[in-house]
C-alpha cells in the first residue's frame, strides 16, 4: 500500500518573506491564519490544506520533505519551481 500524508503548507515568491513567516511560526504565529493571508497556492484560501496525498504526488522536493520531516513542525523554505514552501505535515501513513 502507498504512503500517505496530509499537510499544510505556505506558498510565496520571496525566501526573505518565507523566512520571516517561518520565525513567526517559531514564535508561536497560527500556521492557518499566515497561510490565508500570504499564500499564493489556491490551498491558501483553506488556511493551507493540501488534504491527504499519496507518495510521488507531489514535486519529488516536496514529496521528500513531507515523508522524512518530523510531525506538525513547520520545515522550509524549500524552493521549488513554485517558490518558496512552508510545510507542516499533519499525519503519515
Amino acid at each position: 500500500m502507498a504512503k500517505m500524508a496530509a499537510a499544510l503548507h505556505i506558498l510565496v515568491k520571496e525566501e526573505a518573506l518565507a523566512n520571516d513567516l517561518l520565525e513567526q511560526l517559531k514564535q508561536g504565529a497560527d500556521f492557518e491564519k499566515l497561510a490565508k493571508k500570504h499564500s499564493t497556492c489556491p490551498s491558501g484560501k483553506k488556511g493551507g490544506h493540501l488534504g491527504e496525498f499519496k507518495q510521488g504526488a507531489m514535486v519529488p522536493a516536496f514529496d521528500k520533505v513531507v515523508f522524512s520531516c518530523p510531525l506538525i513542525e513547520p520545515q522550509g523554505p524549500l524552493h521549488t519551481q513554485f517558490g518558496y514552501h512552508i510545510i507542516k505535515v499533519l499525519y503519515r501513513n
